[in-house]
């Protein structure tokens, strides 16, 4: 079998068989890499890597907007709504400005909330 192929196998699997709560660090995981490899492209000048790994991230945070539950979740929801919302913003201000501080200030609140998270 394809070592590829075994892989993608191997984590489609992971993924489909998650609990929502390693779903959501999984997440979170991802959204992290992806900013860490953002700042990177930032520091080549790889201004097409830096878009796509913002992009990726903030397709991560729509999803947790998306997800969250306002009717059960009351003011944790919304607190979060609000943080989420502030890193998108903040990820598109990164990006046009190529501002790799803005980048860690999202990534160390990606962080702080995945290890909140983790604790639960």
């Amino acid at each position: 079998m394809n070592p590829y192929k075994a892989n993608n196998a191997y984590v489609s699997n992971e993924i489909t068989t998650a609990s929502p709560g390693k779903l959501l660090l999984m997440l979170y995981d991802g959204g992290i890499k992806n900013l860490k490899l953002a700042e990177m492209a930032m520091k080549e000048k790889n201004i097409e890597k830096t878009n796509t790994y913002i992009q990726k991230t903030q397709n991560i945070i729509a999803e947790f907007m998306s997800t969250l539950n306002h009717n059960e979740g009351g003011e944790v929801a919304k607190g979060l709504q609000q943080l989420y919302s502030y890193m998108f913003t903040t990820l598109i201000q990164a990006n046009l400005q190529k501002d790799p501080g803005k980048v860690r200030e999202v990534r160390g609140y990606m962080e702080e909330l995945r290890e909140t998270w983790a604790q639960i």
